[in-house]
């Protein structure tokens, strides 16, 4: 836990799985502070009104969020740390009514996808893209919306007084999202304790330039758990590289630093922190 965080930003409302992550990394003491879009959250992070964000950056079954990458990247914030957290969608609506009254379904579209093969048991309901999960429960609880479903978490269903018509409705059933948390300066673990890294790095278009980094980092015993491209927009066919390390040594994180600086054209370190995945 970062002790110098008092308040956060996050994607949704609460019942998100964003609130979910603040409650579970911090505690249910934490200030939350609730935007629609990842780029408000950013925004209130630049405008102090928060001390971090909690952002999701990829999942398990529908990979990297790539604009996330991008928003870290762009106004030079820095991951401070991590959080996995299972995504368990569960169907609900205002209580008194089956599954069989619903009509219509409103929720994020990545919800929707993964909860694809529920709903073709269920042709009469119609699936509608929303913004948010959480939100689409509190609309309903708000004006009492009969024949409305929600897809979000049992929290959701618990603060905003809903029944679950049907739990944990995703296609695959293990389905994680990884969450990090951001700040406008990386200075809150000591190395110590330091045993993952966020890298981006550019390379020349050479044959074999991007193979011959992953050796380096191979030859200074990191362990490479992620590589995400993202194309260079104001250079045409060239690419950024993201990738996350694990190391057991910070010494090894710094001596592959030192060779990166000589080896890429530009390198810039998104963050280091304590890995969550053990």
């Amino acid at each position: 836990m970062l002790i110098m965080i008092k308040s956060v930003s996050i994607q949704g409302v609460k019942g998100s799985f964003h609130h979910i992550v603040s409650q579970n990394y911090f505690s249910d003491t934490i200030t939350v502070n609730e935007c629609l879009t990842f780029d408000a959250a950013v925004e209130s992070l630049l405008n102090k009104e928060s001390d971090a964000v909690i952002m999701a950056i990829e999942n398990s079954i529908a990979g990297s969020i790539i604009p996330n990458y991008a928003l870290i990247d762009n106004h030079n914030l820095h991951i401070v740390g991590e959080q996995y957290l299972d995504i368990q969608h569960n169907l609900m609506a205002l209580k008194g009514q089956s599954l069989e009254d619903i009509k219509e379904v409103y929720s994020h579209p990545m919800a929707l996808l993964q909860c694809k093969e529920f709903f073709k048991k269920h042709p009469y309901i119609k699936l509608v893209e929303d913004k948010d999960t959480a939100e689409v429960a509190d609309r309903i609880n708000k004006k009492q919306i009969k024949g409305i479903a929600a897809i979000a978490s049992k929290l959701a269903a618990e603060i905003y007084d809903l029944n679950i018509l049907a739990e944990s409705i995703q296609t695959i059933k293990h389905n994680e999202t990884r969450f990090v948390i951001v700040k406008q300066k990386n200075n809150e673990v000591d190395t110590s304790e330091i045993n993952k890294a966020s890298i981006k790095f550019e390379l020349d278009h050479k044959r074999g330039s991007l193979a011959t980094m992953l050796n380096v980092l191979s030859d200074c015993k990191l362990n490479l758990t992620k590589i995400q491209s993202l194309p260079k927009i104001e250079t045409p066919w060239k690419y950024a590289f993201f990738v996350d390390v694990t190391f057991n040594e910070y010494s090894h994180f710094e001596k592959a630093k030192s060779v990166m600086n000589i080896m890429t054209e530009d390198v810039k370190i998104l963050g280091e922190y304590k890995n969550a995945k053990l």
